[in-house]
């Protein structure tokens, strides 16, 4: 018997109307079929950034629409710029951006977690398995881990006189990036800007506080770390000093021009007269203002909006140098730095509200016309920038995203001290305490469990493989070491140091980032697991 292509409804007075059912544009996977079909996507993508991980990772080039590269092996960069359809794909993406987001780091590892132990799913679901079964068997087996890692954790203590571990740290971070050659000192970078900004007291970093500028020329050897702010702008005319000591600053966002009346408006000049009084007025206007900053006794403007070439010759005219079009977050950042006030109207100018710095300056780069202006010793020195310089604009953002990674990991260290080592040590340790409670339990969640221990393994294996390293024969070699010597700090020693002992390597990495990458894939594959339908438009079927 053919299916009905409607119902018969009644509206509030009683008349017939038919309800078409919409067959032919939507489509619909369900049971078996539907979990497949996440599993591949979750596989596919996973793939993509498998070959990324580690300090021996391959790059990705990214090709937007309108011809922009970026190059970068930074995970939820290269998720965020891919084009995905499948909704599922869309959902890994989304797992990346929640690690960046809340810890900054490890955004590739969270993602071949999750398609690692998707992976292990399906050949459990071919054996028969139900779904949720594999579901509470991970649940299980993330408590384990998640436990496991708190044993095997050390810690140690965030001091100002001792940067050396903080340093290590961010050394770890910063050796899988394309700017490795100068970790080093990019590393020693981070660790100043991070503890020049931090409340230790109350374990908190203000981001807002750390400003990552940069400019194409030079090398990325000569990137400093400006204890005060550094601008994108130069002053307003060139004959205007080039450095102002003792600056009394005065941070406007009220432009330099005449007043104008909030409605429409039309003036009529119909004689010289008029003309010679309407420039009269502006000119006053202008001296006005001018004399007004002058009289609190400000010896720079800083200013949000622009000035005509009038105001701009008054104002060298009557020796008080100033720099226009200063974007918002900057002006704030200003603000910040100096302990100045934004003013946003001239009346309301006052001595107390001037911004007081030790120099500012401006410097030019190379044969270029490039200038840009530096605010150092300012009376808030919590304020600091980080100016990055490369070889062209795809390194000088790649910098960024590798130095927002490091920033963000000493950030973690400052809210929480404990560490794990590196190089897959922690995987694999992790691996081998569920492998062992899988034993002791009697139910069908023990394959889950098995399941799962061997998908942590995808990370040292994936390690081992970028690095040209027998992938199998590296990872049995270490995991038996672990259990021999029941030492947590042996991993892949990626780097060929001749050491698997991650702690004489220095391989660290904060303990807030991995248990959140195993949360976070865990959470994600149980959502998925449990999805067994999917309905879509006929257009957008998800492949």
């Amino acid at each position: 018997m053919a299916q009905a292509t409607g119902t018969l409804a009644f509206d509030e007075y009683g008349r017939p109307f038919f309800i078409i059912r919409d067959q032919g544009s939507s489509s619909r996977i369900s049971g078996e079929a539907a979990t497949k079909s996440h599993i591949l996507a979750a596989k596919a993508v996973a793939g993509i950034l498998k070959s990324s991980l580690g300090p021996n990772g391959l790059d990705k080039m990214m090709v937007s629409p309108d011809g922009e590269v970026t190059v970068t092996n930074d995970g939820a960069t290269i998720l965020s710029q891919m084009d995905v359809d499948h909704q599922i794909a869309k959902l890994m993406v989304q797992l990346s951006k929640s690690q960046d987001d809340e810890i900054g780091d490890g955004t590739t590892g969270v993602v071949v977690i999750a398609g690692a132990l998707l992976e292990q799913a399906g050949q459990l679901i071919d054996r028969g398995i139900h779904p949720i079964r594999i579901a509470d068997g991970y649940d299980l087996a993330s408590r384990i881990a998640l436990k496991k890692l708190d044993e095997i954790g050390d810690s140690f203590p965030v001091d100002l006189n001792n940067k050396e571990p903080l340093i290590l740290t961010a050394m770890t971070s910063l050796g899988s990036k394309i700017i490795n050659r100068c970790h080093r000192s990019m590393a020693e970078i981070a660790v100043d800007a991070i503890l020049s900004v931090a409340d230790l007291e109350r374990k908190d970093v203000d981001f807002e506080l750390i400003k990552v500028d940069g400019k194409v020329g030079g090398k990325l050897e000569d990137t400093v770390l400006v204890r005060g702010v550094v601008v994108d702008k130069d002053f307003s005319h060139p004959q205007m000093p080039k450095t102002i000591k003792d600056a009394k600053i005065a941070i406007l966002t009220c432009p330099f021009e005449p007043p104008k009346p909030k409605t429409k408006h039309k003036l009529d000049v119909s004689s010289v007269e008029d003309y010679n009084k309407l420039r009269e007025y502006e000119t006053k206007k202008f001296d006005q203002m001018v004399s007004q900053v002058l009289d609190a006794g400000a010896n720079l403007a800083i200013c949000q909006w622009g000035f005509d070439d009038e105001a701009n010759h008054l104002l060298l005219q009557r020796k008080l140098p100033a720099v226009r079009w200063v974007g918002g977050p900057e002006i704030e950042l200003i603000a910040i730095a100096t302990g100045g006030r934004i003013v946003p109207r001239f009346e309301e100018l006052s001595t107390e509200k001037l911004g007081k710095a030790g120099i500012v300056r401006e410097l030019s780069f190379g044969t270029t016309k490039d200038k840009m202006l530096v605010i150092e010793d300012c009376q808030n020195s919590r304020a600091v920038t980080i100016f990055i310089r490369g070889g062209n604009k795809m390194i000088i953002e790649e910098a960024k995203r590798s130095l927002h990674d490091a920033l963000c990991v000493i950030r973690n260290l400052v809210r929480d001290n404990r560490i794990v080592y590196g190089g897959g040590a922690a995987e694999i340790a992790c691996a081998l305490a569920v492998s062992e409670e899988a034993d002791k339990i009697s139910t069908i969640e023990q394959y889950a469990m098995r399941a799962f221990s061997d998908a942590l393994e995808s990370v040292p294996m994936s390690l081992a493989e970028n690095s040209g390293l027998h992938p199998i024969k590296t990872l049995a070699d270490v995991k038996s070491r672990q259990l021999k010597e029941n030492n947590p700090r042996l991993g892949i020693d990626c780097m060929s140091k001749g050491t698997n002992d991650m702690k004489e390597q220095h391989v660290i990495e904060t303990l807030l980032a991995k248990k959140q990458q195993i949360s976070l894939a865990t959470q994600l594959v149980r959502m998925i697991l449990k999805i067994d339908d999917i309905r879509t438009p006929g257009d957008a079927a998800g492949y």
